[in-house]
């Protein structure tokens, strides 16, 4: 069935606000015609965030949910949600209601009227200790001047996406936070973003740590180079092989060429043997490394010609969804 909306929820830890979460969205949706679908991804929650879902979808089949046996991270979670999800337009958001869900109506117009691939909220004003904003910005500073891509909040969780975006793009690791950014390499261009209500957390306890800030930026380097490299590896290592394979050939013909005018053109009595030099050394190492980095790039060019490798995240429950598969199949 294809509906207006997919709305993807990962939760942790959330069985306080999934009632109230769930109220809110259907009141949204009924409000303004939308034919819907909510999908929770249960990301090993150890309270009674399961139970609420379940409970919830007997009374609304709209409610669905995916459970997993244990704690993958968000960006698993969202990729299993945008596996499953049905809807043209598919927002994101976080379970905490610190994203309001009468952000939808205005958000899905931008997709669906403006013709955008992927609008981004962004939490203009936030109600975050000063621990969590500070980083944060010089954190979406870095990532907008790396990626060109011109939005201020790189992080939040309410985001609007066509269907064909999320059914093309692959999100692993810790990369949700580089969705724009992979979006991007993918070839969907018309990102923008909306200023969004940015809520105080009602319940429960944050989930941020400082650790994700120094991961973050390990990550966009990783995304950097994987965008840009993943299908031609070669001209990076290559690249780099080469003038390092030069730079030692050149040292090591500028010592046999002094070595040669020391004995047949100058007649200069040699004191020291090549081997005694120190940049016979560096020679040798540059010309080691180039060779190495050639091969590299000759093996990435091989596993980039091979399928990606996947990895099964097990899922051990599910609710108002198919039963056919008991694993979805997620890239690492």
């Amino acid at each position: 069935m294809n509906l207006d909306i997919s709305v993807v929820v990962p939760a942790k830890d959330e069985e306080e606000s999934i009632p109230e979460l769930c109220q809110w969205i259907s009141r949204v949706m009924e409000a303004h015609g939308f034919s819907y679908e909510v999908i929770f991804i249960d990301d090993g929650s150890t309270d009674n965030t399961w139970q609420q879902i379940a409970a919830i979808h007997e009374a609304n089949p709209n409610i669905k949910g995916i459970r997993f046996n244990r704690n993958f991270g968000k960006s698993a979670a969202l990729q299993t949600g945008f596996r499953a999800a049905q809807g043209k337009v598919v927002i994101t958001m976080d379970s905490d209601l610190q994203d309001s869900p009468d952000e939808i109506p205005a958000l899905y117009k931008m997709v669906t009227d403006d013709g955008f691939h992927l609008v981004s909220g962004w939490k203009k004003k936030r109600h975050d200790p000063i621990s969590k904003t500070v980083p944060s910005k010089f954190f979406n500073y870095v990532t907008r001047k790396l990626s060109g891509i011109p939005l201020h909040d790189f992080n939040c969780g309410l985001k609007a996406y066509q269907s064909r975006v999320v059914k093309n793009i692959t999100v692993y690791g810790e990369m949700h936070r580089y969705i724009p950014v992979i979006a991007k390499w993918a070839g969907f261009t018309k990102i923008t973003e909306k200023v969004v209500e940015h809520r105080e957390r009602k319940f429960g306890v944050t989930k941020f740590g400082l650790e994700r800030f120094i991961n973050g930026f390990l990550d966009l380097i990783s995304i950097t180079f994987v965008s840009r490299f993943r299908q031609k590896p070669m001209h990076f290592f290559g690249t780099w092989g080469t003038l390092s394979f030069l730079v030692g050939f050149l040292f090591t013909c500028k010592l046999f060429y002094d070595k040669m005018d020391a004995i047949f053109i100058s007649r200069i009595p040699v004191k020291r043997d090549i081997t005694a030099q120190p940049i016979f050394y560096l020679a040798l190492v540059a010309l080691v490394i180039g060779v190495q980095l050639f091969v590299t790039g000759f093996l990435a060019e091989m596993f980039a010609m091979q399928s990606l490798s996947k990895r099964d995240y097990l899922v051990i429950d599910k609710v108002g969804l198919p039963e056919t598969e008991q694993r979805l199949k997620l890239q690492e």
